[in-house]
């Protein structure tokens, strides 16, 4: 069986969900420049490594649950809300408009 015991495990919960996110929903992303993208992983492996070894197994599973319930909240209610449809991104002016992306393709 696999070995959860370890840091590892949390690092490659981390790192799927964002080959996930970004293999489906990179098309979103459009113009969020690249380092930019590189940035946000690091910053969460770091994030849920350092939370893992100074409180435990339970907070860094926490806080990544944590992270996908805002996920939820923000493309099922704070999108709709400003009139943009949370899973297409469509009108794709708002969506742009939303991010603050000043150009439209």
């Amino acid at each position: 069986m696999w070995n959860t015991d370890t840091v590892w495990f949390d690092i490659s919960l981390i790192t799927g969900i964002t080959a996930f996110g970004q293999i489906f929903f990179g098309h979103f992303e459009l113009h969020t420049p690249r380092w930019r993208k590189v940035l946000k992983l690091s910053l969460f492996i770091t994030l849920i490594s350092i939370i893992y070894m100074t409180l435990g197994r339970a907070w860094s599973l926490g806080l990544i649950g944590f992270m996908m319930v805002m996920v939820v909240i923000i493309h099922g209610f704070v999108l709709p809300a400003k009139g943009i449809n949370g899973w297409t991104a469509e009108p794709k002016e708002k969506y742009y408009k939303f991010r603050g992306w000043d150009k439209y393709l």
